[in-house]
């Protein structure tokens, strides 16, 4: 994929998309900054949008790099609780047992340590994908069935910066990441994923059938701009 520099910015990668209607920027999973565009827009194109939108960018920089303050007791996806105990030693330990994440530290250490929290992350995403695997096919499978949508196989993701996505093949991707919002937002990203088997865009037609099936969709779409899918 094509990749420009911005001097404030740093590296953006450029994605092009047969169902993209305008140019979008997001943060991906590295978090570096990520412009999607249609087929043939040119990529100047995206150089003024950066120009012209620097406040919001750094904004939405700032708000996807907000540190999350972990605590014990916490409640990690739908049904994880995370367990933080002190211990002597030197090492700690992060894992999974039932639906509880337990990490024992040394004391005086913390979760905000980098390789702490690189092993915590780890061991959230493996529970957070033990949660969608359970949850999101048969919500995805009720949902299909009550608006009548069909669609051919969902698969899992959460490298991702994107909630869901819907191949031409009928395909449908979750990001894990999903087992981090309220139920209404699950189904909102549902909703539009199924509504992209019948339309791979983003028309007023598909507005539409996404608002027959969640009539609630603009204020959840709106509701989901201030969550982020990274882990």
């Amino acid at each position: 994929m094509p990749i420009i520099h911005d001097s404030e910015f740093g590296k953006i990668t450029i994605r092009r998309s047969a169902r993209a209607s305008q140019i979008r920027v997001s943060i991906a999973p590295d978090g570096n900054l990520r412009a999607s565009l249609p087929l043939y827009a040119p990529i100047f194109l995206v150089k003024r949008l950066l120009s012209s939108s620097r406040d919001e960018l750094r904004s939405m920089i700032k708000q996807s790099h907000k540190p999350v303050a972990y605590t014990s007791g916490m409640l990690i996806g739908k049904s994880h609780t995370l367990v933080i105990r002190y211990v002597s030693g030197s090492s700690h330990k992060i894992w999974r047992y039932g639906q509880q994440i337990i990490a024992t530290l040394p004391e005086g250490h913390s979760l905000e340590e980098p390789e702490i929290e690189k092993d915590l992350r780890e061991v959230i995403i493996s529970a957070l994908r033990v949660e969608a695997k359970s949850y999101l096919p048969k919500r995805l499978a009720f949902l299909a069935k009550k608006y009548g949508y069909n669609y051919e196989r969902v698969r899992f993701s959460h490298a991702s910066g994107r909630w869901g996505s819907c191949s031409t093949t009928g395909t449908i991707s979750l990001n894990i990441a999903l087992m981090k919002l309220p139920f209404e937002l699950i189904d909102y990203v549902i909703i539009h994923e199924l509504t992209h088997t019948r339309q791979m865009n983003h028309s007023h037609d598909f507005w539409a059938l996404v608002g027959h099936a969640d009539p609630e969709y603009k204020n959840h779409k709106r509701a989901l701009k201030f969550e982020t899918p990274a882990i």
